[in-house]
């Protein structure tokens, strides 16, 4: 099952740290089968506020993904960033190819009604 990093990162003034971790970042997920779906693109907000912008790493699953953000390699970057860019980041599962979401509302209504 595939598994997302997902960051929302604040706007930052340039700096040469943020470019030299931009040029060190694929090198330390494309082992963990780890690629960008989103990197920096302009998004539309449509509810809500979303300052800054979105980052998306794709990975085969879970344990790819939480490998790469302890992984020597991405610890001794992250620094790059973190001094530099305030932001959120998360790790997350992504559904099955055969998820049904009408099942997810059935158990909530078969809960509801308990």
């Amino acid at each position: 099952m595939p598994a997302y990093a997902i960051a929302r990162l604040r706007e930052a003034a340039p700096h040469p740290d943020i470019a030299e971790y931009v040029e060190r970042l694929p090198a330390t997920f494309e082992e963990y089968g780890g690629s960008f779906l989103v990197h920096f693109m302009p998004h539309e907000v449509k509810e809500g506020s979303w300052p800054g912008s979105v980052v998306v790493l794709g990975f085969p699953g879970i344990a790819e993904a939480r490998a790469w953000w302890d992984s020597p390699a991405y610890r001794e970057i992250a620094p790059l960033r973190s001094r530099h860019i305030e932001g959120d980041i998360i790790l997350v599962d992504g559904v099955p190819g055969d998820y049904d979401a009408t099942a997810s509302a059935r158990a909530m209504r078969d809960a509801l009604a308990s």
